[in-house]
């Protein structure tokens, strides 16, 4: 008996030894499985690397077109340094430019208190009434030559029309002073009727005055009232126009012309349309 049942036991253990190599070839097919996701999970990433790569590119291109337009700014610079050293100009004693007729002049007169420096605008004021009409110099220079004066006598005479208030016949004397500020550059002209308005004529000269003022082209009437030497209030009708040299490079003596023949022909216009007024006209005649 004891010897039949040992075979029975061998059979059972031949089954759990087939069983067990079952087993472990489940499992390292498992493994393989498991590797092979996490392979292709990882190629998949390498796609997004390459796009991100792409933009990097483009940036870079669009750092290269800012810098090329760097030189173009930098010749715009360059052409306004060149322009600026063409404006200045060399400027004299007497702030008078390169291109000015008179730069770099200095000319003195010789007066009692010995060399007195003639300035520019005097200077014209000068070649005008010594160079162009001939006349004696008579100019009056200050010590530090910035101030001038000319007086001289003019004989005022009426049209030969019948239309004018004043005739050839009708003839009086007119003085004149002509200043110069050369701090200014200014050339003053004034005109005087040298016979005081009487007081019963003060009120119809001003109301004269108003009327032509606004129709005189250049300068304007005017009554300027002073003390005489004894130290009576009098009162004289004035004709008045200025001119500024500063500016003007070349024609300063014919400016200085312009204006005293100009302001000669609006003075004579507006005294002969005054004279419509018949004491007005007597006075001046007197």
């Amino acid at each position: 008996m004891a010897t039949k049942r040992s075979p029975a036991k061998k059979k059972v253990a031949s089954k759990a030894v087939t069983k067990a190599p079952a087993k472990k070839a489940v499992k390292k097919v498992v493994a393989k499985k498991a590797v092979k996701k996490v392979v292709k999970k990882t190629v998949a990433k390498k796609p997004v690397a390459k796009k991100v790569l792409a933009k990097k590119v483009v940036a870079k291109k669009v750092v290269k077109k800012a810098v090329a337009k760097k030189p173009v700014a930098k010749k715009a610079v360059k052409k306004t340094a060149k322009s600026k050293p063409t404006k200045a100009l060399k400027v004299d004693q007497y702030g008078l430019e390169q291109d000015d007729e008179f730069y770099g002049l200095y000319f003195a007169k010789s007066t009692k208190k010995g060399l007195v420096e003639v300035k520019p605008c005097t200077f014209s004021l000068m070649y005008w009434w010594k160079g162009l009409l001939g006349y004696p110099d008579m100019i009056e220079i200050s010590k530090d030559s910035n101030t001038a004066m000319l007086q001289f006598e003019s004989t005022f005479g009426g049209g030969d029309s019948g239309e004018t208030e004043l005739t050839e016949k009708d003839v009086f004397d007119v003085d004149h002073i002509i200043e110069v500020d050369e701090n200014e550059m200014m050339i003053s002209l004034y005109s005087y009727v040298p016979i005081p308005v009487p007081e019963n004529l003060i009120g119809s000269l001003g109301l004269a005055i108003l009327n032509i003022n606004p129709e005189t082209r250049y300068g304007n009437l005017e009554i300027c009232s002073t003390d005489n030497e004894e130290g009576v209030n009098e009162h004289f009708l004035r004709y008045r126009a200025a001119t500024y040299l500063r500016g003007i490079k070349s024609g300063k003596v014919e400016a200085i012309e312009s204006m005293i023949t100009n302001g000669s022909e609006f003075f004579g216009l507006a005294i002969d349309a005054m004279c419509v007024n018949k004491p007005i006209k007597k006075w001046l005649l007197s």
